[in-house]
């Protein structure tokens, strides 16, 4: 059985419903399983550390996982145009996993969640990309052919799945936007298994 890593942080649950959603898109594909991962947040405290299991919701990522994935989904929240601080902290640690060419080879895929119409989805999705080439992945994004990128009002684009959450962070997925989100689970899984055969 294949396993695609889907490794998310999600601030107010946006980015964790399309983690879930890129999940179901992958295990749609035959002998792969999706492991949702999540990662802590980064508190400004120097002090401050977090319990090695969280309260709630899914476990934290170790570096074990990404070295052990057959490919990789990875998504957050935007920040000013970046990936979030918590997801940039974990990345910024995987040196070892670089180290030993744990990712090389491997897909990849990306998705964000931003609280306005403009505010650096793309821009986030590229930033999100540069440390997986670093890491030798192979890059995914979704084509044209999934008609719902030509008609989107909200989120979805070429470099990933995005999603519009709003001002308050409170907007629900629309139908267009949790169908590209299975749609690259889906590619994403299929790729994995087409390289491991």
């Amino acid at each position: 059985m294949g396993e695609i890593l889907v490794l998310y942080y999600s601030r107010h649950g946006a980015t964790r419903k399309m983690a879930q959603l890129i999940a179901r898109g992958v295990e749609e594909v035959d002998g792969m399983q999706a492991k949702l991962r999540t990662v802590p947040e980064v508190s400004s405290v120097c002090e401050a550390t977090e319990d090695s299991i969280p309260a709630e919701g899914d476990l934290y990522a170790s570096l074990d996982d990404l070295a052990a994935c057959d490919g990789l989904a990875l998504g957050s929240p935007t920040r000013f145009g970046n990936m979030a601080a918590a997801m940039k902290y974990f990345i910024d640690g995987s040196s070892s996993v670089w180290l030993g060419g744990g990712l090389s080879g491997k897909p990849a895929a990306l998705f964000t969640s931003t609280s306005s119409m403009h505010g650096g989805q793309e821009s986030t999705l590229l930033s999100m990309m540069l440390p997986l080439l670093h890491h030798g992945m192979l890059l995914l994004g979704i084509p044209y052919s999934e008609t719902d990128l030509l008609h989107t009002d909200a989120g979805g684009t070429p470099y990933g799945a995005s999603h519009l959450a709003g001002s308050n962070s409170d907007l629900p997925l629309t139908e267009a936007e949790q169908r590209l989100c299975r749609a690259l689970g889906r590619r994403l899984a299929e790729t994995a298994a087409r390289l491991a055969d």
